[in-house]
């Protein structure tokens, strides 16, 4: 589908032509797209100080980009054009129907009229002619401004949806709600703790709403004025709830912090995410992906590997299709069974990979799809036994900052995974907005990924959000507004350690319903599976159940902390490890 992008300086340049032939040459550099027609015009001088003012016009004809993408666009034409024209090409553009996108200088629009607040522009009329010789007169009506649901800069009346039920949704809750910009917090699920996150100015409120009943939230955004959408789950970004929202003409303006369905496959397939890495130079595990046809041929590439073996199934598994195993025949018979359907159409393929020794990191990126900051690193541990014995958990607890991720380690990781990581995704003309969760593994000092998810952490969040000092929803906006750079990130120097308590049985079979008692703990308390019944006790709801974080000035003060806490915390067949951080 084609485009029309309208360009408008109203300018006294000397040459302005030229300066409007290189915002269309911008246009077509940063889109990535031919321009397929292009002209101009001038209207007769204006006679107002000068003779030589003109309203001045480009229309250029551009293909299959998308709003976002378009506005993306027009927003750096704006910033290389004040660099180097030494003008403002003014870019307001919040929804304009038939996917067209109006740059002007001093204009404002509105509906049903165009209105031109400008002291030199007293005719409306004057001003609408030249224009309608490239686009018709009545389509002017059709042009819509809505400045709050783009520009969300000093917006003090945010609403937010926050989707998700999790320990990681009540951190984010947590750090949200500190902002004095949001006054309506929504956590749609949400748990038993949640609803209990208040700052004076904003309290949340669950919505009893899956995370990823696209219709539902639909119709709640537009009935409570949602301001923005933040994703905390995997699952509504694989099935593409940002594509969602921008294919429907009443939500396309609310900005959804997660990636496009095509973006999310980095999480959504692990196939996809190691061709990825591979096109773009990121190092990580050697790798093969088999599917159903090619069983024997997955077999003779376990036999070229050195044991352990990893086994990942293409698809999202809820944290439960990766596998190592220790020998070649378990190895072989696991393939099998995974082709054979072990975790159904998410292990239709599965990717054979080489096994990689070293400590585990999750590095955090938030980006606008160009710029990027990087949030507080983390470690998590996922084996549900001290020691990281047992069975594999979804996050047994976590430590923030980590200790071999110095600045140089760091500076490896930005250059040799994130930048290639953001500029990879923006070459693929994939839509990026939102989190990086970077799987990373230091190998010898060196750092390679495991993998990627398209979303924040889980037990991680609840040492990283600990860690941002600025305020999260200024940041969620620069990604919102495609201004990430101009904001401001400030970590605290402080350690914090996250235990996780879990239900007995844990991970395997385990009993809800259990009645939580809660003394007053001198930490910061994440519920994760809880739920409150209608008696108003607040009880288990699921394998994981309160997350337990705390503050201090070394790792081990605050984990002793976060122990301390765990033990006031009160409820049948409670479970945590005592060794959180004690590794590093």
């Amino acid at each position: 589908m084609a485009h029309k992008v309208y360009l408008s300086l109203g300018s006294n340049l000397g040459n302005r032509r030229n300066a409007l032939q290189h915002a269309v040459e911008l246009l077509q550099q940063r889109a990535g797209t031919l321009v397929a027609k292009s002209s101009f015009i001038e209207t007769e001088p204006w006679g107002y100080e000068s003779d030589n003012k003109f309203l001045n016009a480009a229309v250029c004809i551009a293909t299959d980009l998308t709003p976002p993408q378009l506005l993306t666009v027009t927003q750096q034409i704006e910033r290389d054009m004040g660099r180097e024209a030494k003008t403002r090409l003014g870019v307001y553009a919040d929804r304009i129907i038939d996917i067209d996108i109006l740059l002007y200088d001093d204009m404002h629009i509105s509906t049903p009229e165009l209105t031109i607040p400008h002291p030199l522009m007293h005719e409306r009329d004057f001003v609408m002619a030249p224009l309608s010789e490239i686009m018709p007169r009545s389509e002017f009506t059709h042009l819509h401004r809505n400045k709050d649901s783009i520009d969300l800069n000093n917006n003090k009346n945010m609403k937010i949806l926050l989707l998700g039920s999790g320990g990681r949704e009540h951190a984010l809750a947590w750090k949200i709600s500190q902002s004095e910009r949001v006054t309506h917090l929504f956590v749609a699920p949400g748990n038993g703790g949640t609803e209990s996150v208040s700052n004076g100015h904003c309290k949340a409120v669950n919505v009893s709403m899956k995370a990823d009943d696209f219709e539902a939230i639909r119709q709640f955004v537009i009935d409570s004025g949602v301001n923005m959408v933040v994703v905390g789950p995997e699952d509504p970004l694989v099935k593409g709830i940002y594509d969602f929202f921008q294919a429907d003409e009443k939500l396309c303006n609310i900005p959804v912090i997660g990636p496009s369905k095509a973006g999310a496959q980095l999480e959504g397939s692990k196939d996809f995410a190691k061709g990825f890495m591979q096109r773009h130079g990121i190092p990580t595990a050697a790798y093969r992906t088999f599917d159903g046809t090619q069983v024997e041929e997955g077999v003779a590439f376990l036999e070229t590997l050195k044991p352990p073996y990893v086994l990942k199934a293409d698809g999202l598994c809820a944290g439960k299709g990766v596998l190592i195993l220790p020998t070649l025949d378990e190895a072989k018979q696991e393939l099998r069974e995974m082709l054979g359907g072990m975790f159904g159409q998410a292990s239709a393929r599965v990717v054979v990979e080489e096994f990689l020794s070293g400590i585990e990191c999750s590095v955090f990126v938030l980006t606008d799809g160009k710029d990027y900051k990087i949030l507080p690193e983390a470690k998590d541990y996922k084996r549900i036994g001290e020691g990281d014995t047992g069975l594999n958990t979804g996050g047994m607890g976590s430590v923030s900052p980590v200790p071999f991720a110095d600045e140089v380690w760091m500076q490896k990781v930005e250059e040799r995974i994130i930048r290639p990581t953001i500029q990879g995704l923006s070459s693929e003309g994939l839509t990026y907005k939102g989190f990086i969760f970077l799987g990373l593994i230091n190998v010898s000092g060196e750092p390679k990924v495991i993998e990627y998810n398209c979303r924040m952490g889980d037990p991680e969040t609840e040492t990283v959000m600990l860690r941002i000092k600025s305020d999260l929803v200024d940041l969620l906006e620069g990604v919102a507004c495609g201004n990430l750079a101009e904001r401001r990130l400030e970590t605290d120097p402080r350690a914090a350690v996250c235990v996780m308590l879990v239900s007995g049985g844990y991970p395997g079979h385990y009993e809800k319903g259990k009645v939580i008692s809660i003394q007053e703990p001198d930490a910061v308390v994440f519920h994760a599976g809880t739920a409150v019944e209608p008696s108003g006790r607040l009880v288990t709801a699921g394998g994981r159940v309160i997350a337990v974080s705390s503050y201090g000035k070394t790792r081990e003060e605050a984990a002793e902390r976060s122990f301390a806490a765990a033990a006031k915390i009160d409820f049948e067949g409670k479970y945590f490890r005592r060794d959180i951080g004690k590794d590093l």
